[in-house]
Order: C-alpha cells, then structure tokens, then sequence
C-alpha cells in the first residue's frame, strides 16, 4: 500500500504541476524532503537484524575493516533517500524552467519570429514531461522498493 500511494503521489502531483497556474508540488523541496524522510523511516524501520548486522558490523570483515566501513554504511543511509529527493526535484524542476526559459525568449526578443521556434520547442518539451511525470514517479518508487527489498532480505550465513 505505501509503494502504491507513493507512486499514485508522485505521478498525480507530478501531472497537476503541467496544468498552467497549478502548482508543482514535486518541484518543491520540501515536498521531496518530506517523501524522502518518509522512505527513510520504512526503510530502517523494515529492516531487520541481518539488515543491521551488515550495516553496523559486517560478519567475515576484519575488526579494523569494520571501525572504518560502519560510519561510512550509517552515511550511506542517510545519503539513499536523499539521493532520492535530489533526483525527483532536479528533474521535475528542470523541464519546467526549460519550458520557461523557450516562453522568455519570445518576450526577450520581442519579435514574433522567436515565437515560431520557441513555442514549438516548449510544445514539444510539455509533451514530454508528461512522461518524465511518470518516469520520475515510477524510479522514485522502485527505488524506494529495492532499498525496503534490501533491507528485509533474509541472508544465508555459512
């Protein structure tokens, strides 16, 4: 249900931020904090002993190995959701000021032949954000998938 809501999210708000005067609510920081906070929660929270064990202490590593590998596994934690939120923000950010950028140069130039290039280029790139709105929401969510996957997988130990 949360991958589902998620993706639904994503997906939904990403299309409602195309509409003119809407707000782009993926394209707020913010927002993709707040998501990506959430997904650390699931995620460390789902995890179990195996998932821990080989975080904070990896079994078959030497001891000084370990002292320096478990700092950088507790920064790799943290860095995965916000790895995450930088993604979806930079990339739903990007078609829309790309998009304004064509509009602008219409009113930069003040000539109507700049309109003839611009708008069919800002056409164009509309068009395909529409799928980069699904794209964005269904990599943040496999995403968000493989990490919960990783953290409840059950390890052989021989």
């Amino acid at each position: 249900p949360y991958l589902l809501t998620l993706f639904f999210f994503i997906w939904i708000n990403n299309l409602l931020g195309l509409l003119p005067g809407a707000a782009n609510v993926t394209g707020n920081i913010a927002v993709t904090f707040v998501l990506a906070l959430i997904a650390l929660i699931v995620i460390n929270f789902s995890g179990n002993k195996d998932y821990w064990g080989h975080m904070l202490w990896m079994p078959g590593v030497p001891v000084p190995v370990k002292i320096i590998l478990a700092p950088i596994e507790l920064v790799g934690i943290i860095t995965k959701p916000f790895a995450l939120m930088i993604r979806l923000f930079a990339n739903i950010t990007a078609g829309h000021i790309i998009i304004m950028s064509l509009i602008s140069l219409i009113f930069i130039f003040q000539t109507e032949a700049m309109s003839a290039g611009s708008i069919p280029l800002a056409l164009f790139i509309y068009c395909l954000e529409l799928l980069v709105a699904a794209l964005q929401a269904f990599v943040f969510t496999m995403l968000v998938s493989l990490f919960i996957g990783t953290a409840v997988a059950e390890h052989d130990h021989h």
